[in-house]
């Protein structure tokens, strides 16, 4: 089971300095920290890190809802979203924050481009080279044919062809 959105915005607040036994989060302040949450998840998912977040409009999103992020991904959320809510609360995050936060992002910035790699047409002004067969008229072309349009679908996403 993974976490709720509730639980890793108090532990992100927890990352910050402000725990639960000595700080009592007003539930503006976790609608606040939940919308920071959600811009950040979206933020990430149009660089292609997908770690199956719940993406939805600000009126949908809700505390209670279960995130739907690994455990893997859980280390790079909670330490990032206590670096981009620290400044509101007059805080600083540690060092040692600020280095797990660059270094979980980097972890899931490299497995969302191993596992989703991008592919590329070649440019129409890449020449062919010697071994390139000529086509089925006898002519030859000396650069590759220009790239089709480019169609750009996540893993998540639908392409409908109708």
């Amino acid at each position: 089971m993974s976490w709720t959105k509730r639980q890793l915005i108090n532990a992100s607040f927890e990352e910050m300095g402000l725990a639960s036994y000595a700080f009592d989060i007003q539930p503006e302040e976790l609608e606040s920290a939940l919308k920071r949450l959600d811009s950040m998840m979206a933020e990430w998912n149009v660089q292609g890190i997908r770690v199956g977040y719940p993406l939805s409009s600000i009126e949908n999103s809700s505390v209670t809802q279960d995130s739907g992020v690994p455990d893997s991904a859980t280390e790079a959320i909670i330490t990032n979203l206590a670096k981009r809510l620290a400044p509101s609360y007059g805080k600083v995050v540690s060092r040692e924050t600020k280095v797990a936060a660059k270094k979980a992002y980097d972890t899931l910035l490299m497995r969302a481009l191993a596992l989703y790699p991008h592919e590329k047409q070649f440019p129409g002004t890449l020449p062919v080279g010697q071994g390139y067969k000529q086509n089925n008229y006898g002519s030859r072309r000396n650069f590759m044919p220009k790239p089709k349009d480019d169609v750009e679908v996540g893993p998540d996403s639908i392409l409908d062809l109708n």
